[in-house]
């Protein structure tokens, strides 16, 4: 016989009920043209906002539109077109060891498999999670700057470390929640629970929000 649901998991519902009114077409906003292009732009989502990173990813693709393009090419051309989102070495290396993989390693086919794609220079758990999530629909969740603020603000976890705050969401939110929990709290700390002046009164979590209580 199961027993009663933890305070925490409770919690969970309300979120996911709240977030999902308030944002029924909640989705990865970086552009998804295909999943090798998709694995892209997420290394070069690194501190970097998604509009920015869905402008570069353009025009590097219009230069480069396949993954042998990119392998074959000098770093520095790929590095100049990357330069404005950020972080240019770490992400030109990324980049070019992404496609050398899938073209020589993987057979052009990203795996599913989030710590074989962590292999990659640049490619942590956040970004490994977003690709297999993304592309294969495996259930896995991204905790970027936002999330990672607003579970903490709300009181699903006490951790300000990412992988902590996974693992505790994995303890509250079922499987196939994971994928639309990263993105729903995108959204909240984009509209809502912003890093500076969030807007509790305006909130759909503000009912039952630890920050507020």
């Amino acid at each position: 016989m199961k027993g009663k649901p933890s305070k925490t998991k409770i919690l969970a519902e309300k979120i996911y009920q709240a977030l999902s009114i308030e944002f029924p077409d909640s989705t990865c906003s970086l552009e998804y043209d295909c999943p090798q292009n998709l694995a892209i732009r997420g290394i070069l989502s690194a501190q970097c906002t998604d509009v920015r990173v869905n402008i570069t990813a353009k025009d590097l693709f219009a230069k480069y539109p396949d993954m042998e393009s990119i392998a074959d090419e000098d770093p520095q051309a790929i590095a100049d077109i990357i330069r404005p989102c950020g972080l240019t070495a770490s992400k030109t290396k990324s980049v070019m060891t992404f496609a050398r993989k899938y073209v020589s390693e993987w057979g052009g086919t990203i795996p599913n498999d989030v710590e074989l794609l962590m292999e990659v220079p640049g490619i942590g758990r956040k970004i490994a999670n977003l690709i297999v999530g993304e592309i294969y629909q495996t259930p896995a969740i991204v905790v970027d700057t936002h999330c990672k603020r607003v579970m903490r603000r709300i009181g699903i976890t006490e951790s300000e470390d990412p992988a902590k705050v996974e693992k505790d969401m994995m303890k509250v939110f079922p499987e196939e929640q994971w994928i639309s929990i990263g993105h729903l709290s995108v959204d909240l700390g984009r509209k809502y629970c912003t890093a500076k002046s969030p807007s509790c009164e305006a909130c759909p979590c503000s009912d039952f929000c630890a920050k507020r209580i």
